[in-house]
């Protein structure tokens, strides 16, 4: 699946994300890295637990990084907007919660934001509400998050949703909330 975002661009968005984080210590230390060491079931039939690179987000990888596992599938596969065709990329953490912090896929990145598109098209922050199989303290006590992390994942998505792929996801996903009824915890 083609992208119109350039590797230079996600690698200065890596470079902005590198300088910014959640919390002034290191969150996984509130958690023991929950969201990094939980691990499905996968003898019971569920998915490994993993994250899903954005469209081109792979031209920052060279793929045979040896605390990845990659899986390449079929957009159309899962439930993904429409307008993806093609490979999209998963990934699993193979040394978790030890990996090369400046190597961090988008969505590690961006934890515990998403992007929340409201009907009239006005981008927001707000914290995942998506049901996860662990307790993120992030979330669960609504700790108060850097000011500077919320600012440059705020940027990072308004260049992001420039690609009209990026766009249709959090289109659907922002979409998908609020016919679900969702309840939204706005951070900006």
């Amino acid at each position: 699946m083609k992208s119109s975002i350039r590797k230079r661009t996600y690698q200065a968005i890596y470079r902005l994300l590198d300088r910014v984080s959640p919390l002034d210590c290191d969150c996984g230390t509130l958690c023991g890295a929950a969201c990094c060491t939980c691990v499905s079931d996968e003898t019971e039939g569920g998915p490994a637990l993993g994250i899903y690179l954005l469209p081109g987000e792979e031209k920052v990888f060279t793929k045979k990084e040896s605390w990845l596992r990659w899986t390449c599938e079929q957009a159309e596969d899962f439930d993904f907007p429409d307008s993806w065709h093609g490979k999209i990329y998963f990934v699993n953490c193979l040394t978790p919660p030890h990996c090369p912090r400046e190597k961090r896929p988008l969505q590690c990145r961006f934890f515990p934001l998403a992007p929340h598109l409201t009907p009239d098209g006005i981008l927001h922050l707000i914290l995942c509400p998506d049901k996860l199989p662990y307790a993120c303290p992030l979330i669960e006590k609504k700790l108060p998050l850097n000011s500077s992390f919320i600012r440059a994942t705020y940027t990072v998505w308004t260049h992001l949703l420039r690609d009209s792929r990026i766009f249709d996801l959090v289109q659907m996903d922002s979409e998908d909330r609020e016919q679900d009824g969702t309840e939204l915890y706005f951070i900006r």
